[in-house]
Protein backbone atom coordinates (compact mmCIF):
# COMPACT_ATOMS: atom_id res chain seq x y z
CA UNK A 1 0.00 0.00 0.00
CA UNK A 2 1.23 3.36 -1.15
CA UNK A 3 1.72 5.35 1.68
CA UNK A 4 -0.25 8.98 2.68
CA UNK A 5 2.73 11.21 1.53
CA UNK A 6 3.30 9.54 -1.80
CA UNK A 7 -0.75 9.72 -2.72
CA UNK A 8 -0.66 13.21 -2.65
CA UNK A 9 1.97 14.04 -4.79
CA UNK A 10 0.96 11.16 -7.42
CA UNK A 11 -2.46 13.29 -6.73
CA UNK A 12 -1.02 16.47 -7.81
CA UNK A 13 0.43 15.17 -10.18
CA UNK A 14 -2.58 14.13 -11.91
CA UNK A 15 -4.50 16.94 -11.00
CA UNK A 16 -1.65 18.88 -12.65
CA UNK A 17 -2.11 17.25 -15.79
CA UNK A 18 -5.86 17.07 -15.55
CA UNK A 19 -6.55 20.89 -15.32
CA UNK A 20 -3.91 22.20 -17.57
CA UNK A 21 -5.13 19.79 -20.47
CA UNK A 22 -8.55 20.81 -19.71
CA UNK A 23 -7.44 24.20 -19.64
CA UNK A 24 -6.08 24.07 -23.25
CA UNK A 25 -9.23 22.06 -24.15
CA UNK A 26 -11.02 25.53 -23.41
CA UNK A 27 -8.42 27.71 -24.98
CA UNK A 28 -8.32 25.32 -28.57
CA UNK A 29 -11.62 26.96 -30.14
CA UNK A 30 -10.58 30.49 -29.60
CA UNK A 31 -7.26 30.49 -32.51
CA UNK A 32 -4.99 30.75 -29.54
CA UNK A 33 -3.09 27.73 -30.06
CA UNK A 34 -1.67 27.37 -33.25
CA UNK A 35 -0.91 23.92 -33.08
CA UNK A 36 -3.43 19.87 -33.29
CA UNK A 37 -3.62 18.95 -29.95
CA UNK A 38 -3.90 14.89 -28.65
CA UNK A 39 -4.88 15.04 -25.57
CA UNK A 40 -5.04 12.93 -22.49
CA UNK A 41 -7.56 13.23 -20.47
CA UNK A 42 -8.32 10.09 -18.77
CA UNK A 43 -4.79 8.88 -18.66
CA UNK A 44 -3.13 10.86 -15.90
CA UNK A 45 -2.32 8.02 -13.62
CA UNK A 46 0.90 6.10 -15.76
CA UNK A 47 2.98 9.13 -16.13
CA UNK A 48 1.90 10.09 -12.51
CA UNK A 49 3.34 7.20 -11.29
CA UNK A 50 6.43 6.60 -13.80
CA UNK A 51 7.74 9.96 -12.96
CA UNK A 52 6.93 9.95 -9.05
CA UNK A 53 9.90 7.13 -8.89
CA UNK A 54 12.56 8.34 -11.81
CA UNK A 55 15.37 10.19 -10.67
CA UNK A 56 15.99 13.99 -12.20
CA UNK A 57 18.48 12.48 -14.76
CA UNK A 58 17.70 9.72 -17.54
CA UNK A 59 15.33 10.16 -20.54
CA UNK A 60 11.62 10.37 -20.71
CA UNK A 61 10.92 9.67 -24.92
CA UNK A 62 6.68 10.07 -25.99
CA UNK A 63 4.48 10.23 -29.27
CA UNK A 64 1.68 12.55 -30.07
CA UNK A 65 -0.33 11.99 -27.06
CA UNK A 66 2.93 13.46 -24.48
CA UNK A 67 1.45 16.39 -22.30
CA UNK A 68 0.83 14.36 -19.80
CA UNK A 69 4.38 12.86 -19.90
CA UNK A 70 5.96 15.87 -20.50
CA UNK A 71 4.44 17.85 -17.62
CA UNK A 72 4.84 14.41 -14.83
CA UNK A 73 8.47 14.48 -15.68
CA UNK A 74 8.67 18.11 -14.87
CA UNK A 75 8.40 19.68 -18.52
CA UNK A 76 8.09 23.63 -17.69
CA UNK A 77 4.57 24.83 -18.05
CA UNK A 78 5.34 28.06 -19.21
CA UNK A 79 7.30 26.69 -22.51
CA UNK A 80 4.36 24.38 -23.08
CA UNK A 81 1.88 27.15 -23.34
CA UNK A 82 4.23 28.81 -25.40
CA UNK A 83 5.21 26.11 -27.70
CA UNK A 84 1.19 26.01 -28.35
CA UNK A 85 0.84 29.77 -28.91
CA UNK A 86 4.09 29.21 -31.52
CA UNK A 87 6.16 31.33 -29.37
CA UNK A 88 9.71 31.70 -29.36
CA UNK A 89 10.15 30.59 -25.78
CA UNK A 90 8.17 27.51 -26.34
CA UNK A 91 10.18 24.34 -25.58
CA UNK A 92 10.84 23.90 -28.83
CA UNK A 93 10.84 27.72 -30.16
CA UNK A 94 7.35 27.42 -31.15
CA UNK A 95 8.57 25.39 -34.04
CA UNK A 96 7.33 21.99 -33.11
CA UNK A 97 3.68 22.34 -31.36
CA UNK A 98 2.12 20.02 -29.53
CA UNK A 99 3.48 16.96 -30.80
CA UNK A 100 6.95 17.75 -30.64
CA UNK A 101 7.85 18.45 -27.13
CA UNK A 102 11.44 18.47 -24.78
CA UNK A 103 12.79 19.68 -21.85
CA UNK A 104 15.96 18.08 -21.55
CA UNK A 105 16.83 20.06 -18.56
CA UNK A 106 13.71 18.10 -16.75
CA UNK A 107 15.08 14.97 -18.51
CA UNK A 108 11.98 14.51 -21.35
CA UNK A 109 14.06 14.34 -24.25
CA UNK A 110 11.58 14.13 -26.98
CA UNK A 111 7.74 13.75 -28.81
CA UNK A 112 7.04 12.77 -32.10
CA UNK A 113 3.88 11.63 -33.90
CA UNK A 114 5.54 9.11 -36.18
CA UNK A 115 4.31 5.81 -34.66
CA UNK A 116 7.19 4.22 -33.05
CA UNK A 117 9.35 7.11 -34.15
CA UNK A 118 11.03 7.72 -30.94
CA UNK A 119 11.32 3.91 -29.20
CA UNK A 120 14.67 2.88 -30.85
CA UNK A 121 15.80 6.43 -29.93
CA UNK A 122 15.18 5.88 -26.24
CA UNK A 123 16.32 2.53 -26.53
CA UNK A 124 19.80 4.50 -28.03
CA UNK A 125 19.98 6.92 -25.21
CA UNK A 126 19.28 3.90 -22.80
CA UNK A 127 23.09 2.46 -24.22
CA UNK A 128 24.36 5.62 -24.42
CA UNK A 129 23.20 5.56 -20.13
CA UNK A 130 24.81 2.21 -20.17
CA UNK A 131 28.26 2.97 -21.75
CA UNK A 132 29.00 5.89 -19.21
CA UNK A 133 28.17 3.51 -16.42
CA UNK A 134 25.42 6.00 -14.41
CA UNK A 135 22.32 4.86 -12.63
CA UNK A 136 19.92 6.74 -15.11
CA UNK A 137 17.23 4.55 -17.46
CA UNK A 138 15.00 5.88 -20.72
CA UNK A 139 11.85 5.66 -20.32
CA UNK A 140 9.66 5.24 -23.58
CA UNK A 141 5.55 5.58 -23.37
CA UNK A 142 3.96 3.81 -26.31
CA UNK A 143 0.36 3.64 -27.56
CA UNK A 144 -1.09 0.48 -28.47
CA UNK A 145 -0.81 0.90 -32.21
CA UNK A 146 2.87 0.85 -32.06
CA UNK A 147 3.32 -2.52 -31.32
CA UNK A 148 1.91 -3.59 -34.75
CA UNK A 149 5.53 -1.53 -36.08
CA UNK A 150 8.36 -3.54 -37.09
CA UNK A 151 10.54 -1.32 -35.34
CA UNK A 152 9.39 -1.50 -32.18
CA UNK A 153 10.45 -5.32 -32.08
CA UNK A 154 13.33 -4.19 -33.51
CA UNK A 155 14.29 -1.88 -30.35
CA UNK A 156 12.76 -4.04 -27.67
CA UNK A 157 15.11 -7.25 -29.19
CA UNK A 158 17.85 -5.04 -29.25
CA UNK A 159 17.40 -4.09 -25.71
CA UNK A 160 16.94 -7.43 -24.53
CA UNK A 161 20.12 -8.64 -26.13
CA UNK A 162 21.96 -5.71 -24.93
CA UNK A 163 20.45 -6.05 -21.68
CA UNK A 164 20.13 -2.06 -21.47
CA UNK A 165 18.75 0.11 -18.58
CA UNK A 166 15.13 1.17 -20.33
CA UNK A 167 11.40 0.92 -19.27
CA UNK A 168 8.88 0.52 -22.06
CA UNK A 169 5.13 1.61 -20.83
CA UNK A 170 2.55 0.87 -22.88
CA UNK A 171 -0.16 2.90 -22.53
CA UNK A 172 -3.58 0.61 -23.74
CA UNK A 173 -6.25 2.51 -24.30
CA UNK A 174 -7.72 0.19 -26.70
CA UNK A 175 -7.76 3.01 -29.79
CA UNK A 176 -5.97 3.83 -32.91
CA UNK A 177 -7.41 6.60 -34.19
CA UNK A 178 -10.70 5.47 -34.72
CA UNK A 179 -9.92 1.68 -34.81
CA UNK A 180 -10.32 -0.59 -31.76
CA UNK A 181 -7.25 -3.02 -30.88
CA UNK A 182 -10.14 -6.08 -31.53
CA UNK A 183 -9.86 -5.44 -35.06
CA UNK A 184 -5.87 -4.58 -35.80
CA UNK A 185 -4.48 -7.31 -33.05
CA UNK A 186 -5.31 -10.50 -32.09
CA UNK A 187 -6.72 -11.91 -29.33
CA UNK A 188 -3.72 -12.00 -26.68
CA UNK A 189 -2.27 -9.36 -24.28
CA UNK A 190 0.12 -7.37 -25.44
CA UNK A 191 2.52 -7.90 -22.63
CA UNK A 192 2.40 -11.61 -23.43
CA UNK A 193 3.74 -10.83 -26.87
CA UNK A 194 6.30 -8.81 -25.88
CA UNK A 195 7.96 -11.14 -23.16
CA UNK A 196 8.48 -13.43 -26.26
CA UNK A 197 11.46 -10.69 -26.84
CA UNK A 198 13.04 -12.39 -23.47
CA UNK A 199 12.72 -9.35 -21.18
CA UNK A 200 10.35 -9.14 -17.95
CA UNK A 201 6.82 -8.11 -19.11
CA UNK A 202 3.88 -7.53 -17.03
CA UNK A 203 0.14 -6.55 -17.68
CA UNK A 204 -1.25 -3.73 -14.90
CA UNK A 205 -4.56 -1.78 -14.43
CA UNK A 206 -3.66 1.62 -15.16
CA UNK A 207 -6.86 3.04 -13.17
CA UNK A 208 -5.33 1.90 -9.95
CA UNK A 209 -2.69 3.80 -8.70
CA UNK A 210 -1.26 2.03 -6.32
CA UNK A 211 -0.88 -1.22 -8.50
CA UNK A 212 0.63 0.77 -11.14
CA UNK A 213 3.09 2.34 -8.72
CA UNK A 214 4.12 -0.81 -6.87
CA UNK A 215 4.57 -2.38 -10.43
CA UNK A 216 6.47 0.60 -11.81
CA UNK A 217 8.46 0.56 -8.57
CA UNK A 218 9.60 -3.29 -8.59
CA UNK A 219 10.02 -2.62 -12.85
CA UNK A 220 12.53 -0.07 -11.85
CA UNK A 221 14.48 -1.85 -9.56
CA UNK A 222 15.20 -4.64 -11.32
CA UNK A 223 16.36 -2.07 -14.17
CA UNK A 224 19.03 -0.41 -12.05
CA UNK A 225 20.25 -3.72 -10.74
CA UNK A 226 20.75 -4.47 -13.83
CA UNK A 227 18.46 -6.98 -14.91
CA UNK A 228 17.94 -5.53 -18.54
CA UNK A 229 14.92 -3.55 -19.80
CA UNK A 230 11.22 -4.01 -18.42
CA UNK A 231 7.60 -3.44 -20.36
CA UNK A 232 4.65 -2.67 -18.60
CA UNK A 233 1.01 -2.54 -20.35
CA UNK A 234 -1.10 -0.64 -18.34
CA UNK A 235 -5.05 -0.17 -19.48
CA UNK A 236 -6.52 2.95 -20.01
CA UNK A 237 -8.99 5.24 -21.38
CA UNK A 238 -8.99 8.65 -23.59
CA UNK A 239 -12.02 10.50 -22.78
CA UNK A 240 -12.05 13.06 -25.34
CA UNK A 241 -11.44 12.73 -29.12
CA UNK A 242 -8.20 11.45 -30.86
CA UNK A 243 -7.30 14.94 -32.01
CA UNK A 244 -8.63 17.70 -30.33
CA UNK A 245 -10.54 18.98 -27.38
CA UNK A 246 -14.03 17.61 -27.61
CA UNK A 247 -15.99 14.56 -27.13
CA UNK A 248 -16.56 12.19 -30.41
CA UNK A 249 -19.26 9.99 -29.00
CA UNK A 250 -21.58 10.96 -32.27
CA UNK A 251 -18.75 9.08 -33.99
CA UNK A 252 -20.59 5.71 -33.75
CA UNK A 253 -16.40 3.96 -32.94
CA UNK A 254 -16.75 4.43 -29.26
CA UNK A 255 -19.86 3.64 -27.34
CA UNK A 256 -21.05 6.60 -24.67
CA UNK A 257 -21.30 3.84 -22.11
CA UNK A 258 -18.48 2.74 -22.43
CA UNK A 259 -16.71 5.88 -21.90
CA UNK A 260 -19.01 6.59 -18.56
CA UNK A 261 -17.98 3.04 -17.49
CA UNK A 262 -14.52 4.30 -17.58
CA UNK A 263 -15.21 7.30 -16.12
CA UNK A 264 -16.78 6.34 -13.24
CA UNK A 265 -13.46 4.55 -12.48
CA UNK A 266 -11.38 7.48 -12.95
CA UNK A 267 -8.49 7.38 -10.83
CA UNK A 268 -8.14 11.18 -9.84
CA UNK A 269 -11.36 10.92 -8.08
CA UNK A 270 -11.11 7.74 -6.00
CA UNK A 271 -7.66 8.63 -5.09
CA UNK A 272 -9.57 12.40 -4.21
CA UNK A 273 -12.77 10.50 -2.52
CA UNK A 274 -9.65 8.66 -0.22
CA UNK A 275 -7.46 11.37 0.45
CA UNK A 276 -10.20 13.64 1.19
CA UNK A 277 -12.65 12.95 4.10
CA UNK A 278 -16.00 14.75 4.83
CA UNK A 279 -15.09 14.56 7.98
CA UNK A 280 -11.86 16.08 7.80
CA UNK A 281 -11.24 19.73 8.04
CA UNK A 282 -6.63 18.62 8.02
CA UNK A 283 -7.57 16.43 4.52
CA UNK A 284 -10.25 19.22 2.99
CA UNK A 285 -7.81 22.12 3.47
CA UNK A 286 -5.12 20.18 2.04
CA UNK A 287 -7.38 19.35 -1.30
CA UNK A 288 -8.39 22.95 -1.57
CA UNK A 289 -4.63 24.24 -1.18
CA UNK A 290 -3.63 21.72 -3.78
CA UNK A 291 -6.14 23.43 -6.14
CA UNK A 292 -5.53 26.93 -5.57
CA UNK A 293 -1.89 26.10 -6.21
CA UNK A 294 -2.32 24.12 -9.38
CA UNK A 295 -4.93 26.59 -10.56
CA UNK A 296 -2.22 29.82 -9.95
CA UNK A 297 0.42 27.79 -11.83
CA UNK A 298 -1.65 27.51 -14.67
CA UNK A 299 -2.61 31.10 -14.99
CA UNK A 300 0.73 32.21 -13.98
CA UNK A 301 1.61 30.53 -16.82
CA UNK A 302 -0.20 31.28 -19.67
CA UNK A 303 0.05 35.40 -18.91
CA UNK A 304 4.38 34.83 -18.56
CA UNK A 305 3.66 32.32 -22.09
CA UNK A 306 1.45 35.46 -23.78
CA UNK A 307 4.49 37.61 -23.46
CA UNK A 308 6.24 36.05 -25.69
CA UNK A 309 6.87 36.20 -29.68
CA UNK A 310 7.01 34.59 -32.49
CA UNK A 311 10.57 33.49 -33.92
CA UNK A 312 12.39 35.74 -36.24
CA UNK A 313 12.71 34.81 -39.69
CA UNK A 314 16.26 35.54 -39.64
CA UNK A 315 16.84 32.84 -36.17
CA UNK A 316 14.25 30.10 -37.99
CA UNK A 317 17.07 30.46 -41.05
CA UNK A 318 19.35 30.00 -38.90
CA UNK A 319 18.20 26.83 -37.57
CA UNK A 320 18.38 25.11 -40.91
CA UNK A 321 21.51 26.85 -42.27
CA UNK A 322 23.84 27.44 -39.29
CA UNK A 323 25.53 31.01 -39.97
CA UNK A 324 29.56 30.35 -41.33
CA UNK A 325 31.25 33.32 -40.14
Amino acid sequence: MTDSRTLWTLLKSMVRIRLVEEVLAKMYPTGRIRTPMHLCVGQEAVPAAVSSLLLPGGGGFSSHRSHGHYLAKGGNLTALFAELFGYAHGCSLGLGGSQHLCDPMAGFIASAPILAGTVPVAVGYSWKQKLDGNNYISVAYIGDAVIEEGIFHESVSFAALHNLPILFVCENNLYSVHAHIGVRQPPRSIASLVAAHGLSSEFVDGYDIDTVYDTVAGAISEIRSGKGPYFIEATTYRMLEHVGPSADWHLGYRSENEGAEWSARDPITKLQARLVSPDSSHSRNLWEALLAEVREEIENSVRAAETAHVLSIEDAMNLVYPRTS
